[in-house]
């Protein structure tokens, strides 16, 4: 906590903390890292690909977005750019606030370093299961399992189970396994009468029962 403290009040005094509104755009760029104060970051993927034959004639490319998970508060990110892909940050609640520094600036601070190091290694291997629930061939099958690991990662103490603590879109959803918002509103539908998901407060989605919470 100490060390926390410590870094936010650097951030403060060298003008490297800012607090973004719900849904506004965080201007991050690759090469930082960047902190998260308060609140909640949506990570975007963002990719420029077709599939069109190079003899055929050219078409107008439009970019889709994928929701790539979020990073809560207390969690490190950055962002990568590859072309044609590139990623894209957002507060996805008010007063998300979101510290930013180099990565040498770290080295005033060792033991928190590792810390970022530990969080990084895994996010990576949550991003692996991620990966896993998106190989399976049903979209029920995905869906549910992407529910699962964001509500087993980010969940929180509810009437009957735990509840994701922010809203998603089905739309969000639907970028997220490779769907659309129309299919994801009708599996909902399925899952909820299943009961193997419900909903509660601001459409808040919840899984029932006994669930291990991996913070």
């Amino acid at each position: 906590f100490l060390t926390w403290q410590r870094i936010l009040d650097w951030a403060q005094e060298h003008y490297r903390c800012r607090t973004f509104s719900k849904d506004e755009k965080i201007p991050a760029r690759p090469g930082l890292l960047y902190l998260v104060q308060r609140g909640a970051v949506r990570m975007v993927g963002v990719a420029q690909v077709s599939a069109t034959s190079r003899t055929a004639r050219a078409t107008n490319t439009t970019a889709e977005e994928a929701f790539l998970g979020f990073v809560g508060a207390g969690q490190p990110f950055e962002i990568v750019a590859q072309s044609p892909f590139t990623l894209h940050s957002y507060a996805h609640v008010d007063q998300t606030s979101v510290v930013w520094m180099y990565w040498h600036d770290l080295d005033n601070w060792p033991h928190f370093r590792r810390e970022v190091l530990d969080a990084f290694r895994y996010q990576h291997q949550r991003k692996l299961l991620w990966l896993s629930t998106l190989g399976q061939r049903r979209t029920i099958d995905r869906l549910l399992g992407f529910l699962t690991l964001l509500i087993e990662e980010y969940g929180e103490p509810a009437d009957q189970g735990y509840c994701l603590p922010w809203t998603l879109t089905h739309a969000q959803i639907g970028s997220a396994i490779g769907s659309t918002r129309v299919t994801v509103t009708r599996l909902m539908g399925k899952l909820r009468q299943r009961g193997l998901i419900h909903t509660q407060d601001d459409n808040l989605i919840c899984l029932p029962g006994d669930i291990t919470l991996r913070r």
